[in-house]
């Protein structure tokens, strides 16, 4: 388990990182959107459904410091990061388009971004939930060991 000075880091700071990975990740989709015109695929709808809910939860755990937050905030993180691999997957293996397709708008493989070939808009999201995921867990843990 996390010790020392990163444990007590993560029990003071944890939620306003999540806070801010949140909103990042948030604004970044809405850039992609609104300035870039990329127009979002289901998937990608799906996982903004789970990423904007924590801009004001985190936000109001973060303001309050209201750990309690934490238990509704996590499992968010944890469904839209499944949904992250799913939309990741579909993007970098071929067949897996072909088993489930988006049939209206816009083609869940489609690549808008493709840096380095494997930082996808999807993984991206990915980092986030996972990000959240992990800062939530610690937060959460450190706090209940005392």
């Amino acid at each position: 388990m996390v010790q020392g000075p990163v444990r007590s880091f993560f029990r003071e700071y944890g939620i306003y990182l999540a806070w801010l990975v949140s909103m990042v990740a948030a604004a970044g989709s809405l850039y992609l959107s609104e300035v870039l015109y990329y127009e979002p695929c289901k998937l990608c709808w799906f996982q903004r459904i789970f990423m904007y809910p924590l801009v004001i939860m985190l936000g109001m755990a973060a303001f309050r410091n209201d750990r309690r937050m934490i238990g509704y905030a996590l499992p968010l993180s944890i469904i839209g990061g499944s949904i992250s691999i799913y939309h990741y997957a579909q993007q970098k293996i071929p067949g897996l388009a072909e088993l489930l397709p988006c049939k209206v708008g816009i083609p869940c493989n489609t690549d808008y971004l493709n840096w380095w070939g494997f930082i996808t808009i999807p993984f991206m999201a990915l980092i986030a939930f996972l990000l959240i995921t992990v800062c939530l867990f610690l937060a959460r843990t450190a706090s209940n060991n005392e």
